[in-house]
């Protein structure tokens, strides 16, 4: 299973970004597929995911202003964010849970200029 996720960059506070991640090799029908992000200094936490029957959850902090979606037919899961703040500045990786396991993506930096 590989993970490969687009879409960071550098963005001004108050603007918006799309990250796209694609999941391909053997993916089970019934999985989980979400968002993590990991600043300096911090321990990577979760963002945002959703299962393949379309439940989500977010962390608080981007409720209302990150939206997370995914595409079965594709394995493609996406985050589009907006209203970002400084604080959102970190690497995000693309995460795939399926029979207990995890699977990541390489990381794309987002970077929020104040």
């Amino acid at each position: 299973v590989q993970l490969q996720a687009f879409g960071g960059g550098l963005v001004q506070a108050g603007g918006s970004l799309r990250l796209s991640c694609a999941a391909s090799g053997s993916i089970f029908r019934v999985n989980i597929m979400g968002w993590y992000h990991q600043a300096a200094g911090k321990e990577r936490e979760l963002v945002a995911a959703i299962s393949s029957s379309g439940s989500t959850n977010s962390a608080d902090s981007v409720k209302g202003r990150f939206t997370i979606s995914r595409d079965n037919a594709k394995n493609t899961v996406y985050l589009q964010m907006n209203s970002l703040k400084a604080d959102d500045t970190a690497v995000y990786y693309c995460n795939l849970k399926m029979f207990n396991l995890n699977y990541w993506g390489q990381g794309t930096l987002v970077t929020v200029s104040s």
